[in-house]
């Protein structure tokens, strides 16, 4: 049973992951029709083609590895500097931008001459290369937020679920108590397990968020309102100094890390409670920054990664995962011993985050990434511009094609790059559970 609910895990995220791709392409297929640039081709996957349907001047398939997705668009890349398309070189890395130019014009028919991508205005070729990133940016946002709202997040709150019996530094990293340690100051003031507190030192508290704040900044006496059996009672207790966890801006625990700060001694309980729309938006803005500050920080995991992938290093929470990792943990979500609404929470913001690694990862303004034509059309606006105001020539389409050199290079990091989340997935996969 446990394998066929891992194989429907799997396959369900396989089918998040095409309709992810899919959605992605549609952007650039509807912009790029919209401003008049023929598309002879949208595929969804590479490889073989396993199905595919011609409607109008443009074809419509799907390929046997579902690892991407494509469109091609007639003239990508200008004209060479003499007017032509196609020529020839003995130096290979100039052969990469004649080859990179002869591919862009491939079936050009009559009457093409007016639907080349090259000869769009910059912003247009940004709208069309934007549309892509944009479409999965649309779909992590929809998804994550539908889910923040109907569903929710496990939330810590301020209902008690368990008091410490002492005072033990959590830099320590036990929970058996030592003649040595001094009574909790929970304990010593009768906090009891199913209390809910309700106010701290007199201020009103709704939220685990405000409570931690207040009792981490308090050291010494304090008053503690609890309800308790349908009726507040008022506790006396003197909050200790002790070592506790460091939280970042955003109230996360950072690993590893521990700050002095006043302490209570006691243990919150968690609930799933749904967020309202501002607090599902801030949420969704806290993981864009931390897509953001993980694809900053790829260069440095690289080490632990190859550790974990050949060495007998442990594979992080944090570590990347790519497309067959996903999968597995899509996997082993369907055989979590939770409710099935859980469990459809769970795939849903796997596909959202997943979605969002898109939108940041093809943002990175390098070839071939959506990102690097992005940058080739601003750069190509800004000299137009420039020559406009000193009034010199204007210097024409920027020829993106004379970076193909370098995009190979990049690919090949890329490749590279994947090759080793590929060996790590399979053999020391991130586990959930």
């Amino acid at each position: 049973m446990t394998i066929l609910l891992t194989v429907l895990g799997i396959l369900v995220f396989v089918v998040g992951l095409l309709f992810s791709i899919a959605w992605h392409e549609l952007g650039h297929l509807s912009t790029a029709k919209l401003f008049g640039i023929r598309v002879p081709q949208y595929m969804v996957g590479f490889g073989p083609t396993i199905w595919s349907r011609r409607k109008g001047d443009t074809e419509y398939g799907v390929k046997a590895i579902p690892l991407g997705g494509y469109i091609r668009m007639i003239g990508m890349f200008p004209p060479g500097p003499d007017g032509r398309i196609e020529a020839r070189s003995t130096s290979p890395w100039r052969g990469m931008i004649e080859d990179a130019r002869s591919a862009a014009f491939e079936e050009l028919g009559p009457g093409d001459e007016k639907r080349l991508f090259y000869t769009r205005k910059p912003w247009k070729r940004v709208i069309v290369m934007f549309a892509g990133p944009f479409m999965n940016l649309v779909l992590a946002a929809v998804i994550f937020i539908g889910v923040a709202m109907s569903f929710g997040f496990q939330t810590q709150t301020t209902q008690v679920a368990g008091v410490q019996q002492c005072v033990i530094s959590q830099s320590e990293k036990r929970d058996t108590c030592e003649k040595k340690d001094p009574v909790s100051p929970a304990r010593a003031a009768g906090l009891q397990k199913g209390d809910k507190i309700v106010a701290f030192n007199g201020q009103r508290v709704e939220d685990w968020s405000t409570l931690s704040g207040l009792i981490r900044k308090t050291i010494g006496p304090a008053t503690i309102t609890v309800e308790r059996d349908g009726a507040e009672r008022v506790l006396q207790a003197t909050l200790a100094k002790n070592m506790v966890a460091e939280k970042d801006s955003n109230g996360e625990v950072v690993p590893d890390k521990y700050v002095p700060a006043g302490y209570l001694g006691f243990a919150a309980s968690t609930e799933i409670v749904p967020l309202s729309f501002p607090q599902s938006v801030d949420r969704m803005g806290i993981m864009i920054g931390d897509g953001v500050e993980s694809i900053v920080a790829l260069p440095s995991k690289i080490p632990d990664l190859w550790s974990a992938a050949f060495g007998d290093g442990p594979r992080k929470d944090d570590s990347p995962v790519g497309v067959v990792g996903a999968a597995r943990i899509g996997g082993e979500v369907m055989t979590l011993d939770i409710p099935a609404q859980n469990q459809i929470a769970m795939m849903l913001f796997l596909l959202a985050g997943f979605n969002l690694s898109l939108f940041l990862f093809n943002m990175l303004p390098l070839l071939p990434l959506d990102g690097g034509h992005i940058a080739g059309a601003l750069w190509e606006s800004l000299r137009r511009r420039l020559a406009r105001l000193f009034k010199r020539p204007d210097p024409g389409p920027f020829d993106v094609a004379k970076l193909m050199p370098i995009a190979y290079v990049v690919a090949g990091i890329f490749i590279c790059f994947t090759l080793l989340v590929l060996v790590a997935d399979v053999f020391n996969p991130v586990k959930i559970s």
